[in-house]
C-alpha cells in the first residue's frame, strides 16, 4: 500500500490467485474474492527504552577445590624438607591411633574422633595402624582409608598422608593442616 489509497491492479491479481489456493474448512463457505484484501494496520514499532544498565554480581569467593589426598604422594603447597621427613618416618607423630580388631564402622569412628583430638590439641602429625590385612590388596580397614580420608569431613583437615617406611603399608602418617583457632588451655 503506497499512501493509504488501495492496492495496484498487480497487487489484486497476485490477491485473486492467492483466494483461489484456499481450501474452506469442512462446512465453511469459500472466501469471497472482494476487491482488496483484508487491510492490517502496521506493527507498532517497539518502543525504544533506554538501555538498562546491567551490573553484574561479584562472584562468591571461593576457596580453590581441594584435589584428591593419595596416600604417599606429595600433595601441593606442601614443602619438599616437609613432605621428605614425613614419607621418610622422620616426622614423629604426636601420637598413634591402633585400629586393629575393629569394624569397619568403629574405625572410621576412631579416625574421625583421632583427626578431632589432633585438631583439639594442635598436633601436625598422628600415625594410623590399619594392620597390612591378609589379602593381596590389605585389609578392609586398609582399604577404605583414602576413601574416609577423602569424606568432606576429613580431607579439609588433612595436608598430607604417607606410609613411614615402605616395607609396612599397615601404618599411615596423617600431616594435618595448621588450625586458626588459639590451642585449648588446662583449667
Amino acid at each position: 500500500m503506497s499512501g493509504g489509497r488501495g492496492l495496484s491492479e498487480a497487487d489484486l491479481a497476485l490477491w485473486a490467485a492467492f483466494v483461489e489456493t484456499i481450501r474452506p474448512l469442512r462446512g465453511r463457505a469459500p472466501p469471497l474474492l472482494r476487491e482488496t484484501p483484508p487491510v492490517m494496520p502496521p506493527p507498532a514499532a517497539p518502543a525504544l527504552a533506554a538501555p538498562a544498565r546491567i551490573i553484574p554480581e561479584p562472584a562468591p569467593r571461593r576457596r580453590p577445590p581441594l584435589s584428591l589426598l593419595a596416600i604417599g604422594v606429595a600433595p601441593p603447597g606442601l614443602d619438599g624438607a616437609t613432605w621428605e621427613r614425613l614419607r621418610s618416618g622422620r616426622l614423629k607423630p604426636a601420637r598413634v591411633f591402633d585400629l586393629h580388631g575393629l569394624t569397619l564402622a568403629e574405625a572410621h569412628r576412631v579416625l574421625l574422633d583421632a583427626v578431632a583430638a589432633a585438631r583439639a590439641e594442635q598436633w601436625r602429625c598422628i600415625e594410623i595402624i590399619t594392620g597390612r590385612g591378609s589379602g593381596a590388596e590389605g585389609g578392609a580397614i586398609r582399604r577404605e582409608l583414602p576413601h574416609w580420608l577423602n569424606l568432606p569431613t576429613l580431607r579439609p583437615l588433612v595436608l598430607a598422608a604417607a606410609h613411614p617406611h615402605p616395607a609396612n603399608p599397615g601404618a599411615t602418617r596423617l600431616l594435618l593442616r595448621k588450625s586458626t583457632s588459639p590451642p585449648r588451655r588446662a583449667v
